[in-house]
Formats: C-alpha cells, structure tokens, sequence
C-alpha cells in the first residue's frame, strides 16, 4: 500500500545523539566538521525532506534527513557575528548511526556554550533576510500536502517562523527595524507558497523530463524567475564559490496556486494537475505595477501548467520488458501529458493614477516608443524561454463611449505590427484582438464557442507535451487491428505559447484560459487513450471540475494582484449566471476599489521589501540596447524542443532519476488509508449530489440530454402562473361578475363620487373593467397553452392523424376512404372561420374539395 509521509513524524531514533558519555571531545571538532575514517558515501535514491534543528548561543546544526533516515547530511551556522553569516556545509552522506557520532561529538565539544541545545524539527529553511541590523532565518515549521506528481509530493507552507541568527541580536533603531520586519510579514508566506523536495517546481514537466541538465553551468538548479525568496537565499550566499550545487536545506518557493483533483473513468484514475507560478519580476499590486519595465518583464506575469496523468504507475517510468541487463533498463512512462499557457500585461509603458479615488481611473500612455524596444525584450525572451510560435490573444475592447482599453489596443497592435515585419515569415507572431465584452453583451457571438475556435487553432500549432508515443487504441478504433503506419511513433512536445491578456488580465484571461485548459484536457485525454474524441462536452463532471480548478486558480490570482477574486466566472460568459452572481459582483468590485485606494501602497511596499527591490529603483546597468530591426536573437527562433533530442534525454532520466521512492512508499510505516493523498484528492465522485451508483457513469457523459429544452424552468414556470388561475382552472367570468356586484354594493350611497368616503371605497376596492377582464383571461389562457405545447406528449387526435399520415406513406393502405377521412377532418371549420378568413376564401376551399 503507497503511505504518505507523515506531517507530524517524531524524529527518528537514529538521527538524535544517544546518551553523551562523559569523555572529552576535543573542542577543535566543532570548527570543522570531519567525517569519520570509516564514512562511506550512501547512494543517493532519495532526497531530503525532514529537518532537525539544534540551537545553542553560538551556533545553529541543522541535520537534513530521508524519509527512510538511511542518508543524513549537516550544515553548521554561526552565530557569533551580527553583520556576516558564516555557512559550513558538509556534503558527505553521513548513515544513521554515523551521524549519531557525530552529534555525540559535537555535543561533547559545545559543553562549554550549553551543548547542542533543544532538538525542534523543521522542514526546510526559505531564506535569510535583514533589515537594518543583524540577520534572521526564516524557517518552514508546518506543511501541507496538495499535489502528487511522479511519486513527488509538492507541498504547500501553512507556517514559518523568523529567528534571530545572532544570539547577541543589538539593534541600534527598534522602532525602524519593527516596522520593517512588519511589513515583512504583510507578505504572507503561509499563504499560496509551495516548494518541493525532490521535484523541480519552477519548471515545467517538458523541462523537467526532456532537458534535466539545463542548469549545468548556472549559479542556481532553479529556475529563479519563479522564485519568490531567491533574494532569502542569493544574500547570504552572494561570496559563495559553488555553482549549480543543489543545497536540500534551502528550498525555493514559488508563489501562485497549485491544485489537484482527480477523474475517475470507469476504474481507471487520472490525475488533473494545475499550477500556476507568478513571476518575481517587476511584481506589485494592480495600479501600482502596469504595463512593461525597461528590461521588458510586464506586470502581472503567470505561467499556468496543466498536467494531465494516469496513475497507472508511481513514477515517470516504467519498469523494464525483459530481465536487467545494465543498460536503459527503465522505459519513459506514456501516461504523462502537460500543457503551458501564459498571460501578463500589455508590453508597453502605460499607467493608472488612483489618486482621483474614481472606480475607474483614466489610462495614459505615458512614453511613446516608435521601436518598442522594452516589448521587443518581452517578446525575445519568450521565444527564448518557449520557442515559436507566439500567439497573442487580445480581448481588451474595441469601441468604448469614453476611450480606455482602446488607446491600448490601437498601441499594442501598431507594436506588435512593427515587430512582426522583421521577423521571418515562419516565425511571424499570430496576433488575434477580439473585444471579448462587446461580444458577450451584444449577444451576436457565443463567447465560448469563438474561444474553443480560437483554442483548437492555438493547441494545433504550439502542439502539447505527451512523454510517450500514441496509443494504440486509435488505431482500434478505426477498425484497423493491424499495426497503422499512421499512428505518432514519438514524444510530442510543445514549441510556442499562447500569450492571453486583458488590462488586468484577471476576469476574461482566465475565463478564455479555462476555455483553453478544456480543449486541451480534450486532447490530453485523447492521447492517453481515455477517451474517444477530443471534443468533450460541457455540463459533464469532467469539465465541471475543470471549472471549478480554474476558477480557484483565477480568485487566487485575482487575490494577489488585486486584493479581490474574480468578478465574471465562467458561467458569466456561458450565459448561466449563479442566482447570487450580481450581488457577489458588486462586493467584489467594491472590495476591489477599496483595496486598490487604500491598501495598495503598503501592499506594494511590502512586496518591493519581501523581493529585495530597493525603495527608489534605478538600474545600475542600464539594459544593452538592441538593433531596431534585428530584435530578436536568431538562436531563439531554432526549434526550442528536438524530438530526437528530447527523447534521449528522457530516457537518460528515467534511468537516473528515482529519488520519489523513499519519500513516497515509507518503509516500516503504518499509514491508514483515509490519511493518503492519493485517497483523500478531490475527485469527480466527490462532486455535490454524487453517490457509489455514479462510479459506473462516465464522468465525459453531460447531464442534460435536451440542452433546448429545461425541465426546471417550465416547471418553475407552471408553479408560477399556477398561483393565478386562468380560466380553465375554477376562474370563470362568474367570478368577475359576482365580484363587480359586491363592490357595487360596497359603494357610498350618496350621490357626490367625490367625497372621502367614496374615494376610500374606491381605492380600498378597485374596480376593474370588464374589458380588461376578458383581455387578462386570454393572456392567462394564452400562457396555459405555451406551457401545454412544451410537452413531449402530443394531443390524442393529432397523434392518431399523424400516425396515419406514416402509415399512408409507408404504403400501408387502410380500410375505409381515405380522401373521406381528410375531408372530414378539413371540414371541421367552425363558423367563426368564416369571420376569419372571409366567405369568399371558405367558399373556394370547398368548391375544391368539392
């Protein structure tokens, strides 16, 4: 059975020091921590994830431990200087009995300053930081579970704590350094932070299986974009000589949403994985952060990955055909899908001031560039980072009564026009600008079918990533059972992005990116042999929880950038709005005003602080300035993904990489089975109203089958007018009489219509003409008649004419005359018909049937 880790696991008997003889170390073994004579380097078949912290008065040991605590390493801190920190790292693999000597040491040598102090277990360290004096550690003291992923837990932080380094902590300005350290922590690293120990999550999946040696030669084995608290950890380490050397203790965290659920097909499981990462550069709130920087990063930058995987395997691998025999002995696992979408601002210099505290603050374009030179680094950087080709899709509006969102469109297509004309002609960048509000509420497009147009197109050309060949169950399907030439031999991998923004890129970014996520989870599944067709239908509880996944990945986005979730959902542009939708919309835009008025300078104070950027920003290097025509580097437009290279390095990584093992399947633990991720993940039978009975029914299948046609509304409908009865229904013109004469009688006697006491008569009791009586019946009857069309059932009499009418064609003849049978039921005219259509009309008729 796969056992989770535990969250709250003692720490193991073999990583604390036993009891401390009385001998007498040397105290020269504390400066220098030496392996014993007799120390063997354990093999590295997991990574590190639980950490035991030992504090005294002058130093820190932190001693990283496996799940299996077969493989131990320990880093020493000083802590006797205020203004520098002096890291010692030990990168010898020490056994659990070996690193019980060694404590023994350390605590014989430390005798003098209180020994190796209390143990306190922690999970990893996220960074250093210092505000005005001395240095403090932040440490991760509880983590969550949320994701599984090749047998690699990603976690979230639910909790840190900040300690002092120096133990003789002197600070010169308290008053400054608490506030500082305040605002520090308006930052909330408890909130949306996720790391990972043995799973790169600063990259994507297509990175991390096809290029794992992408960091050779770099400073950091991450991708630092993404990682919020690389300042925490690049200060500190500044003068360190290591280059790409992977320190367990220190873990990037990256910031945005992670969420994972699971669909349930039939008894076949698969894992629906969504992670969003934002971006640290060029970070802040809304109206504080707009537009692009000199460098060319733009605000409000994600990534979002979809990842879609069948959990048929633990790993990305599968075991071997035949026996071992030392040599690629491991086979990539096909059941590994993912897709990158990304959305950010419009690359061009362009502001909001929020000082005239109106709702909807004016939009300036403040620089004029005629060669877009910070937008030709944007767009560089993403041919750099995912290959061509680039498709942008603008849905800012066209027309507007007071011109807003238009000043930018009319720039960013002039920009991207400009650009696009050195560029070479396969490489030219798809450019789309559709006014995505016009069209919803002009009603002369359906909003979501144009998006899946437009998404089919996009996936089509970038293509997604699958690490295994296509199944075998197309070929099947087709009726060919032989082996089809036609079939992709290959990995697929994808080459290019789609690029999605709006001016916040918040409520219809995300509901065109959902629009995306669910075309391409069509074609994920498709290519996993899951499902038959790409094309999956909405209303169905596949696509349910993939509205649900992406509307929690947008209110958090939303939340980080704005300080408010999403206005317009999904169900906003698929016309059906919640029955609460217009209220929740009009606090969310007033939480969003009050927050961007009000809270946002210290919101973006905060971040600035937490990043490491300085109050008053200025570039000490100015970026190299580029050729106006020749923007681009041409190495950037090769093919990013080689198939025949890619696949190699798959292979290669699947032979090397194991390192879940030990983290995922704990040796000698009891774990229940209520307690396991996998067990507990969110599913599609966990959706409201499900039972064991929809374990059978395929969560592909929509739930209404007359789309035209809504039961609940009708019904509504009838109970409705049901309250009011027609005149079929007990309300005769009797009622109307007898009524009129009441109130004839309920009428003054005296002869003046206008006293008081005749017009309280009158306005107590109304009097309703007759006319607009008989003119309320007909509308009541007429109602009563539209509701009894909607049933599928028709009228005896009409069905029996219609089923003679099939019988006559199909040849059937029948007793009797059948002309006699159409006369007479021609021939049942009444005499208001005549009224109707005229005498002379009637009278022909006849003479014809005559």
């Amino acid at each position: 059975m796969d056992r989770l880790v535990s969250q709250s696991d003692p720490p193991s008997s073999s990583t604390l020091p036993a009891a401390v003889s009385q001998g007498k170390a040397a105290e020269s073994s504390d400066k220098s921590i030496q392996p014993p004579a007799n120390c063997n380097l354990v093999p590295k078949f997991s990574a590190f994830n639980k950490f035991i912290l030992y504090e005294n008065k002058l130093r820190f040991y932190i001693v990283a431990s496996n799940a299996s605590d077969s493989r131990h390493r320990i880093v020493k801190i000083d802590r006797t200087s205020q203004t520098d920190i002096a890291i010692v790292e030990d990168d010898t693999d020490y056994s659990g009995k070996q690193m019980s000597n060694m404590l023994k040491m350390l605590e014989d040598g430390n005798k003098g300053s209180g020994g190796l102090g209390k143990a306190r277990i922690i999970f990893g360290i996220a960074g250093f930081v210092k505000f005005t004096a001395g240095w403090y550690m932040i440490v991760i003291s509880k983590r969550s579970v949320v994701a599984l992923l090749g047998g690699h837990y990603l976690y979230h932080c639910e909790n840190t704590e900040m300690i002092a380094v120096a133990s003789n902590h002197k600070i010169d300005r308290p008053a400054e350094e608490q506030r500082l350290a305040n605002m520090f922590k308006q930052v909330d690293i408890s909130k949306n932070f996720y790391f990972s120990y043995s799973y790169d999550i600063t990259s994507t999946l297509q990175n991390n299986l096809t290029k794992p040696k992408r960091f050779n030669g770099t400073r950091w084995p991450f991708n630092d974009r993404y990682v919020w608290n690389f300042h925490m950890i690049a200060a500190p380490l500044k003068d360190s000589p290591a280059t790409g050397v992977r320190r367990p203790w220190l873990l990037p965290l990256i910031h945005g949403h992670v969420d994972q659920a699971k669909l349930t097909v039939l008894g076949r499981v698969v894992f629906v994985t969504l992670i969003a990462r934002r971006s640290r550069h060029y970070a802040g709130a809304r109206y504080l952060t707009r537009g692009v920087n000199e460098e060319g990063n733009v605000a409000n930058e994600v990534e979002t990955e979809q990842i879609v995987s069948e959990a048929l395997t633990t790993p990305f691998y599968f075991p071997p055909t035949g026996p071992s025999t030392g040599e690629c002995q491991r086979r990539p696992s096909p059941q590994y899908t993912s897709y990158v979408q990304y959305r950010g601002s419009i690359p061009i210099y362009w502001t909001q001031e929020t000082t005239s505290m109106t709702p909807r603050p004016p939009i300036e374009i403040n620089v004029v560039d005629p060669f877009y030179v910070a937008a030709s680094r944007h767009f560089d950087d993403l041919f750099a980072r995912y290959g061509a080709p680039i498709t942008i899709l603008n849905l800012i509006k066209r027309r507007e009564p007071q011109p807003r969102e238009s000043k930018l469109l009319d720039e960013y297509t002039q920009c991207v026009k400009y650009l696009n004309q050195f560029l070479p002609d396969e490489y030219k960048m798809v450019y789309r600008a559709w006014d995505m509000s016009r069209a919803y509420k002009e009603k002369t497009q359906d909003v979501i079918s144009y998006l899946e147009d437009i998404a089919e197109v996009s996936i089509q050309m970038t293509g997604f990533f699958h690490s295994g060949a296509e199944p075998l169950a197309h070929g099947l399907h087709n009726g060919n059972f032989e082996e089809n030439e036609h079939l992709r031999r290959s990995i697929l991998l994808q080459n290019g992005v789609c690029r999605t923004n709006c001016v916040d890129c918040l409520d219809r970014t995300n509901a065109a990116q959902f629009v995306f996520g669910k075309r391409a989870l069509g074609h994920q599944l498709y290519a996993l042999g899951v499902v038959a067709s790409p094309n999956l239908p909405f209303d169905s509880d596949a696509v349910n929880m993939l509205t649900e996944m992406y509307h929690d990945h947008g209110d958090t986005i939303a939340l980080q950038y704005t300080g408010s979730a999403l206005v317009n959902r999904v169900e906003t542009y698929r016309r059906m709005p919640h029955w609460n939708s217009h209220s929740r919309d009009i606090i969310e835009n007033i939480r969003r005003f009050y927050a961007n008025s009000l809270l946002d300078a210290d919101k973006q104070a905060a971040i600035n602080l937490f990043l490491g950027v300085a109050a008053e920003r200025s570039l000490a290097l100015p970026p190299k300035r580029g050729q106006y025509q020749k923007w681009f580097q041409k190495r950037h437009l090769q093919v990013l993904y080689d198939v025949m290279e890619c696949s190699s390095a798959l292979c290669n990584f699947v032979n090397v990489g194991g390192e879940f093992w030990a983290e995922y399947y704990r040796p000698l633990l009891f774990t229940s089975l209520g307690k396991h991720f996998a067990y507990s993940m969110n599913s599609t039978l966990k959706l409201p109203g499900k039972t064991l009975k929809d374990i059978a029914y395929s969560p592909f299948l929509p739930h209404s089958t007359h789309p035209t046609h809504h039961p609940r509304l009708m019904a509504g409908v009838r109970r409705w007018i049901g309250t009011y009865p027609s005149s079929q229904h007990e309300f005769s013109k009797k009622a109307f009489t007898s009524k009129q004469e009441v109130l004839k009688s309920d009428l003054p006697s005296t002869d003046d219509p206008r006293s008081s006491a005749a017009l309280a008569k009158r306005l107590l009791h109304p009097d309703v003409p007759v006319e607009e009586q008989t003119e309320y019946l007909k509308y009541v009857d007429q109602c009563f008649a539209l509701l009894e069309a909607c049933n599928d059932e028709a009228e005896p009499e009409d069905k029996e004419i219609y089923e003679r009418f099939v019988r006559k064609s199909k040849g059937v003849v029948e007793e009797g005359n059948s002309c006699d049978i159409y006369v007479t039921y021609v021939r049942t005219m009444q005499a208001e018909d005549v009224d109707t259509y005229g005498e002379d009309l009637v009278a022909t008729y006849e003479q014809w049937l005559g």
